[in-house]
């Protein structure tokens, strides 16, 4: 498929800039393509579309405040870095920008040298591994002078940091957030657990490989980065034992979605305890294991983000409903509005 099947136009006032007050007040446009209907919703009412005994899969991921501004010591160029993946101790892979003044053997100062980075190793596409020498407790460190990685198309900084985390994030490592998750408050997920519907928690850091922009003309030649995933044995019971009742399992986010057909495609259809790194590239095509629902924002054009809703809803009613969504003003990206797809056309 041709990279440009999944264009559509966006008016820039449409992009969201900062989160509402009220998370949960965003709007939601709720999806069934089998039957080709689209209703329009608050997020809040998402709870009467979930039924007792389905699962809400959420990850649990926590954004570090990845993003550090600094200078070279051997020139004062500002440098600035964005920590994409821990690989061992103090060793990061990171994207350099401007790369070009980054190359082995470097080090960057941050914070009148309360923390330093040697650059041990040049990669593609602006990444750079590096070492990072500093005193105490890194992420003490980091909290103090890292910032939150927002989006480039959110030109406002936000007042709370905590307004680009969930209310239930736990697990440090995540370059963005996992946004789907963004409209939850404690209070909606007491009432939905309340309710009946269990809530099962996974985590995926979430780097580089889910917005890399797509670069090639063919989809199928697009690669993915790898990015670092984990199931507890009691998640893992939980989604066993909804599909043994005949109960629905729903995935809040794409990061849940890549997740869990990572890992029943690694177990034949089942859920097992486990942890790695996934590729996962889902695309018109994919035969979907995992899930019977999706909840997701509304995404870039060409992104592989709009491919994958796609793939479980259908190529032509996604761009169907997001020429919708336009049309109504819904609110896009990071803190956007959302969407409910009830069902997908192609899982089985």
């Amino acid at each position: 498929m041709d990279v440009t099947d999944f264009d559509y136009e966006l008016p820039e006032e449409l992009i969201a800039q900062t989160p509402l007050k009220d998370r949960a007040a965003s709007r939601l446009m709720v999806l069934n393509p089998n039957k080709e209907r689209i209703a329009h919703h608050t997020f809040s009412e998402i709870i009467d579309y979930l039924n007792s005994g389905d699962c809400l899969v959420l990850n649990d991921t926590k954004v570090l405040p990845a993003r550090l501004i600094g200078h070279k010591e051997e020139t004062g160029a500002k440098i600035e870095l964005l920590l994409l993946k821990q690989k061992e101790g103090d060793s990061w892979e990171c994207l350099a920008k401007p790369a070009k003044r980054v190359h082995e053997g470097a080090r960057i100062s941050f914070g009148d040298g309360m923390l330093e980075a040697v650059c041990t190793q040049e990669l593609d596409e602006g990444r750079r591994m590096v070492t990072f020498n500093y005193k105490g407790i890194f992420y003490e460190v980091l909290d103090a002078l890292g910032k939150m990685p927002l989006p480039p198309y959110i030109k406002e900084q936000l007042d709370d940091p905590d307004l680009y985390q969930t209310v239930y994030a736990k697990h440090r490592g995540s370059a963005a957030a996992p946004t789907a998750g963004l409209h939850f408050t404690k209070e909606l997920l007491a009432e939905i657990e309340n309710k009946g519907v269990h809530i099962v928690f996974i985590t995926l850091h979430v780097g580089l490989g889910t917005f890399r922009p797509v670069k090639v003309d063919k989809i199928e030649e697009h690669t993915m980065h790898s990015e670092f995933y984990q199931m507890s044995a009691q998640a893992a019971d939980q989604l066993t034992q909804a599909r043994k009742n005949g109960k629905r399992i729903i995935a809040c986010g794409t990061t849940v979605i890549r997740t869990l057909e990572t890992i029943t495609a690694k177990f034949d259809g089942a859920f097992e305890e486990t942890s790695g790194w996934t590729d996962i590239f889902i695309y018109p095509g994919f035969r979907y294991r995992a899930i019977d629902g999706m909840i997701t924002n509304f995404h870039l054009p060409k992104s592989t983000l709009i491919m994958l809703v796609s793939a479980f809803a259908g190529h032509d009613f996604i761009l169907n409903a997001y020429r919708e969504a336009v049309k109504q003003r819904y609110r896009f990206f990071s803190f956007g509005d959302a969407m409910f797809i009830e069902e997908g056309i192609n899982h089985s």
